[in-house]
């Protein structure tokens, strides 16, 4: 491993490089064959270094991926030490080569990151031979130092025209669309792995204690953080820590660790080593129990790392970036620049995770289910994300760049088409006004009221403070930020939802349970009216800061009318409250109800008797009508929003406030698109609230309809019994005749 080092820093070119190192692995192996594969991005590995084999088959020997036993290894990352390696099922006979003669084999796997980026092969003659574990061992240890050189573009100057490494290949990937748009920009890797620099030890005890004292250190920090109060008895969070407690002292990780070091590697580099085999094994298992048990070792090794160099990897001042991560939460993805991030690529992620949420607010575009993104990105790597399909490339050839180029510049024109309607209004073609509002959550999205052209916010998600905050806010920090939202509003309405948290947006500092059907339990005034203190809290910020203004007070969930009564009750009890310590009162206050529930279908009349507005959410209120996970990618899309029942029951609704007088408003993902949007002023809603950049194309709809004409033909599919399929088909053919864009 010295004599390995002294080769890493003398100036000699690639070639004399490699030829040096494979000769000196098979003088201090005592093995007749040392030969060095590297794979290209066509999936070819090309012999690239070789003593005892024919000198004269180097960069003309080949083998493709999976065939074999070089094919083998690097197809499936793993080392193969055989005593008879011609009488192997994979053996493959390369006569340039002249290996014939070489019965015993041992070939690794030169891996970064996971990523197999070549093979390094000792053969010998004698038959019956078994390289012994600890020579496999120091092989591997080798093979990395390769993997690191190659990355570094120690290899540049041996490629031939045409010819690039696997490193450097496009690599497309299907994933599932969360937020819409085109992001186009470099790699920033959210959690980037920590570069080694420094390889080889110099004191093999140092280095042993080096990695006893990180150990140590890291197995604190996970049981301080087990023993703070906020982190609950119970759920999946503390499951989490107490599997991480767990991993750091397993003796098996810990002794591959120590034997890495013990083979001449620093700290550091022996966890990237063990890192790297474990990442290896991780992409060929298909049982996503183990998949997650190695995620938490790869998480582990991170954290490991991280106290080992002794420094914060986390740069958030990026510009043209695309975040690339396995997970993140909302918090993470606020700490970068606004404006500076073009996408956002997810691992994991579902349309329903918080840092979806927030990215949707910030106009972000996201996909989700990425697999084997984070390991085959480098930072820096030029990237395309497709928030439309979910597609991602990372490195297009220019032809994709160029395509993607175009549809992000048609996109932009198209965008300032609709800009060009913010200031008029949101008239239909027969003098039907429609209110066009938008949803927010969170203080970046107030600039976008005077961007988009809202005449105000439908919905106001409370719950996004809470979710990227660390601890429970007070109900000054409440206030300050309903004060803020009302002034940035001005005369405009603004409708906060009380807190909607539970089910799938659990909050760290809040203790519940694990639930087999969160979205049908524990959750939003389920839970607010069992801890009435928390619901008090945020009605008495919400009071003060209208304090003179106009106050819109909304709930949700609500499945039953008594919860509306229960509600109401505590609004008069925190409006006493502030009649006593003679605060102002707001001008005026109404109070509202979102409609998810369908069993409020059934009592629209009393209903409509206890409120002053009402609005749909068409999220929650479709997931229960059809039974149908949103989340889940079988179903989710297995059922239609513009089915001709769900039109029935939504046209219940607004018939029902009608009879009483009461406004009914949507304001749930159908409102954002065109053609769905459409159908709801057909059915009679006169206000829907939707994601900010969806009020354009939503605004340019509507003016060129005619919304009588629509009812007229919606009516009639809506009032024949025989009918239960979509009304798509009549409202995509209504909007082709009257030439309606959507």
């Amino acid at each position: 491993m010295r004599r390995i080092r002294e080769l890493m820093i003398e100036p000699l070119e690639p070639q004399a490089r490699l030829d040096q190192i494979v000769k000196l692995i098979a003088t201090h192996m005592e093995t007749e064959v040392c030969s060095l594969y590297v794979l290209r991005a066509d999936g070819v590995l090309e012999l690239y270094a070789t003593e005892g084999l024919n000198p004269g088959a180097v960069h003309l020997a080949q083998l493709r991926l999976g065939e074999g036993l070089v094919g083998t290894i690097a197809a499936t990352a793993r080392p193969h030490n055989l005593s008879d390696a011609q009488n192997h099922p994979a053996f493959t006979y390369l006569p340039e080569t002249g290996e014939e003669a070489y019965a015993t084999f041992l070939g690794v796997p030169v891996l970064r990151a996971g990523r197999t980026l070549g093979v390094l092969v000792v053969q010998n003659k004698a038959v019956g031979r078994v390289y012994p574990e600890e020579e496999s061992e120091a092989l591997e240890t080798v093979a990395m130092v390769i993997a690191e050189m190659i990355a570094a573009g120690g290899l540049e100057g041996l490629l031939r025209p045409g010819v690039t490494l696997d490193l450097t290949r496009p690599v497309s990937f299907e994933g599932v669309p969360l937020c819409d748009g085109i992001g186009i920009g470099q790699v920033v890797l959210h959690e980037p792995r920590v570069v080694v620099s420094n390889l080889f030890n110099e004191d093999v005890e140092s280095e042993v204690a080096r990695l006893s004292e990180a150990l140590t250190i890291l197995r604190k920090s996970i049981e301080d953080m087990l023993a703070l109060r906020e982190v609950a008895d119970e759920g999946e969070h503390r499951a989490v820590l107490e599997t991480y407690r767990k991993f750091a002292r397993d003796r098996g990780w810990v002794r591959r660790l120590e034997e890495a070091v013990r083979n001449g590697l620093t700290a550091e580099a022996a966890v990237e080593k063990v890192q790297s085999d474990m990442r290896a094994r991780m992409m060929h298992l298909t049982d996503p129990y183990m998949r997650e048990r190695l995620h938490d070792f790869d998480d582990l090794a991170n954290r490991l790392l991280r106290q080992l160099i002794g420094q914060d990897v986390n740069g958030k001042d990026v510009t043209d970036a695309v975040v690339v991560a396995r997970n993140m939460g909302a918090a993470e993805l606020l700490d970068y620049h606004r404006g500076q991030i073009h996408g956002l690529v997810l691992e994991e992620g579902a349309a329903t995770s918080h840092v979806v949420i927030v990215a949707r607010a910030l106009g972000i575009p996201v996909a989700g289910q990425v697999k084997g993104a984070v390991s085959m990105a480098e930072k820096g790597d030029p990237i395309v994300v497709d928030g439309e399909s979910g597609d991602v490339h990372l490195r297009p050839p220019p032809e994709i760049q160029s395509l993607f180029s175009d549809k992000l510049r048609f996109r932009a024109e198209r965008q300032q088409r609709y800009r060009s309607l913010r200031d008029q209004p949101a008239v239909t073609r027969d003098g039907t006004p429609i209110g066009l509002q938008m949803n927010a959550g969170l203080l970046v999205d107030l600039p976008q009221l005077a961007e988009s052209g809202a005449e105000g916010i439908g919905l106001f998600r409370t719950e996004l403070q809470f979710m990227v905050a660390s601890t429970m806010p007070r109900t000054g920090d409440q206030e300050r930020l309903y004060r803020a939202v009302l002034d940035a509003a001005g005369e405009r309405p603004v409708t906060f939802r009380t807190l909607d948290v539970g089910g799938d947006k659990l909050l760290p500092y809040l203790r519940q349970s694990p639930e087999d059907n969160p979205a049908l339990g524990y959750r939003a005034m389920r839970l607010a009216l069992d801890r009435p203190g928390l619901l008090r809290t945020q009605l008495r910020a919400l009071l003060k800061a209208a304090s003179g203004r106009a106050a819109r007070i909304m709930f949700p969930m609500v499945t039953d009318l008594s919860e509306i009564r229960a509600a109401r009750a505590l609004i008069s009890r925190e409006l006493e409250h502030l009649s006593r310590f003679n605060y102002v009162p707001p001008r005026s206050l109404e109070v509202g109800a979102m409609l998810e529930v369908p069993s409020l279908l059934f009592q629209l009349d009393p209903l409509m008797a206890e409120l002053d507005f009402v609005s749909i959410g068409s999220n929650d209120l479709f997931q229960f009508f059809f039974a149908v996970d949103r989340g889940n990618a079988h179903v989710a899309t297995r059922y239609d929003d513009l089915s001709v029942p769900f039109l029935r029951a939504l046209r219940e609704v607004v018939r029902a406030g009608e009879r009483h007088g009461v406004s009914v408003s949507l304001c749930g993902e159908m409102a954002g698109r065109s053609l769905s949007a459409m159908a709801l002023i057909g059915l009679g809603f006169r206000n829907i609230s939707m994601a900010p950049p969806s009020i354009g194309p939503v605004k340019a709809m509507l003016m060129a309809l005619e919304a009588s004409s629509l009812s007229a033909e919606l009516d009639a599919l809506l009032d024949d019994v025989s009918q239960a399929g979509t009304a798509r088909t009549l409202l995509e053919d209504f909007a082709a005749r009257h030439a309606i864009p959507y």
